[in-house]
Formats: structure tokens, sequence, C-alpha cells
């Protein structure tokens, strides 16, 4: 398939610059990839088609507040640094801009009790930085660091918990899993009393995941890569799902990626710890996940692609077209879909 299969037409004042309160406020199209019925629902109504027995895989990465500006001790020109990679507990791989100023051996000082020095530049062009520190790293880091928002949202986040699962718990991600912004503390209450079982993975979202594809035809696209990990318990509560016959339900397309990486790599789920570079695309198989909640996506995204996969081609184009002609939010503080098969 090309590219261009998966362009659609989005008026920009439907791209979401702020989320809504309260979180599960936002709303929910329903899409029945067997049939192609649609329907429209508000996000807390998606209780309503959990069952008992069905498992949630939600994905507690919590985002690093990564961007951070320095400014050069020998000239004073600032520089935007976001953190990508942790390469040590106080070396980072980087993104740098304006990069021409962040030259190998420059000291930059980004508050009182943050410097850091431009140790080499990679081939990409990305920095690698270590930093010195007066105090802990990641307290100090959440002092001065701002939410690495996705450059569509052009709003300043008042409250950076709002980038925030309500449920993040393992720091490391460049982006937030952002299917998982709609729960609320009472929702995964309420789905936990209805029988169904949480399991959480964590992948750390990169910010590659907004790399656009530039080559037309998708099956040459070079996914980027990024880290997950599966715990035991979240390995058995998954499969004791697809074994009593329940349904493996991911919550975003980094929870999808994570259960469809391990089937890929060991047939089954299993506890593990390892780097990801999935392309799920039309023709794919299933392995493991048998619904998804996830956001609306991209024009021609891997994301978009990966949709189109597990719910059809046509089925996920055509619910697009209805979006935007009801006028729903997109992208990272948009509304959501449920993709289910029975």
């Amino acid at each position: 398939m090309k590219k261009s299969d998966f362009n659609y037409f989005l008026p920009e004042e439907l791209i979401a610059q702020t989320p809504v309160y309260p979180r599960d406020s936002s709303r929910l199209l329903l899409l029945s990839k067997n049939t192609g019925e649609i329907e429209h629902k508000r996000f807390s109504d998606l209780t309503d088609y959990l069952r008992a027995g069905d498992c949630l895989v939600l994905n507690d990465t919590r985002v690093l507040p990564a961007r951070i500006y320095g400014t050069a001790e020998d000239t004073g020109a600032v520089v935007e640094f976001v953190l990508l990679k942790q390469r040590d507990l106080l070396t980072w791989e980087t993104l740098a801009g304006p990069g021409k100023k962040a030259k190998i051996g420059r000291n930059f000082k980004f508050s009182d009790k943050l410097v850091a020095q431009v140790d080499d530049i990679l081939p990409d062009g990305n920095r690698i930085i270590t930093f010195r520190c007066d105090g802990e790293f990641f307290s100090v880091l959440d002092e001065v660091g701002q939410m690495p928002l996705p450059p569509y949202i052009k709003a300043k986040l008042e409250d950076k918990e709002r980038y925030q699962t309500v449920y993040s718990k393992v720091l490391g991600s460049a982006a937030a899993p952002t299917a998982g912004l709609h729960f609320t503390p009472e929702m995964i209450k309420k789905i936990e009393a209805l029988g169904v079982k949480i399991a959480y993975v964590t992948l750390h979202v990169g910010l590659g995941t907004f790399r656009p594809v530039k080559v037309d035809d998708i099956t040459e696209h070079k996914m980027h890569t990024e880290h997950y990990s599966v715990s035991d318990e979240a390995a058995r509560i998954i499969n004791t799902a697809k074994s009593s016959g329940g349904r493996v339900i991911c919550v975003g397309t980094t929870s999808c990626r994570t259960v469809e990486s391990v089937m890929q790599k060991y047939g089954e789920i299993r506890p593990c710890s390892d780097d990801t570079g999935i392309f799920i695309y039309p023709g794919y198989e299933f392995k493991c996940m048998d619904a998804l909640v996830t956001n609306f996506h991209l024009p021609e995204s891997t994301l978009i692609m990966l949709v189109s996969a597990f719910a059809g081609y046509e089925n996920t184009m055509r619910a697009y077209k209805i979006a935007v002609e009801e006028k729903y939010r997109f992208f990272s503080f948009g509304d959501a879909m449920f993709i289910y098969g029975d």
C-alpha cells in the first residue's frame, strides 16, 4: 500500500489544543471491525462494552518533562534540548535546536542546580550531553523541564499532569500514551468492579512516534525502536484472559505494540524486557489483541496504519471521514475510538 492511501482531510480547527474536563467526558466512536457499524458515545460509556473476564492492557509509562532550555556559558545562546534516551543517570541523547549552537565541548546552564556539557554529535544530528546536578536529577528536571508536547499543540499546558495518565508510574517517555488520558481513577475502579482484569505493561514512547513516513511504499519505512517491559503479573493476567475466552483489550497503540511484539518473538506472553521496532500495517495478523481503545491519529502516520490493520482499511478511513463530519477532536488531547470484534 502507498502512504497516500492513509491521507484524509482534517480541518485545522479539529486538532485539539487542550484536554477536556473531566477526562472521561471526551467523545467515543464505537467501530465494529466485523460489520463496520459506527456508534457515537461518551468515553465514560466504555464500561458498557466491557465484560467480566476481559483484560484491559494499560501502558503505565510516565512522561519526562523532557524539554529544557539552556544558556551557553560562553556565548549566551539559548538552545532547546529534548531528552530522548538515557545512556546512564546523567548522560542523555537529546535533540538540540538550533543545533549549530550546541557544539561539542560547549557548556549550558539550565538553572542554578543543573548544567550540562555537549559530549558528542551523532550522525543524525542528535547530541550526547552529560549533566552536572545539585540534587536528585529527576526532581531537578521536574523543576526546570516542560512537557514535550507534540508540535501541532500550540496552546500552553497549564497542568503538567494533564499530559500524564492517572496510572502513570514508570518514568521514561518522551510523549504520552494518549489513549489512556481519558481514564479517571473512578472509571478504573468501576472497570475492575465489572470483573475486568487490568494488566499494566510499560512501553516508553519516543518522539519517533511523530516522525513522518517519508517513503511512498510503506513497506520500505524503517520504524523507530522503543523500550518495553512486561511483568510476571501482567503476563499472567493476559494469558489467563486469553485461555479463558476473555478479550485482550489494548488501550493505545503502545500497549498493542508491546503485546504483539512479545507474541511475535516468543509465541506467548511472558515476562520480558526488550526494544521493539514492530511496524504493524494492513496484512498483519494479530496474535494477541482482540479490541483496541485509541485516539484519532495523524494522516499518513504509522499509527493510522496500525489501526487500519486491525479495523480494516475501508472501515478505518470511513470512520475517520465520519469523525471529521461529526467534528470529533483529533490527536493527543482529542477524542477516542473503541474498535471491537464481537
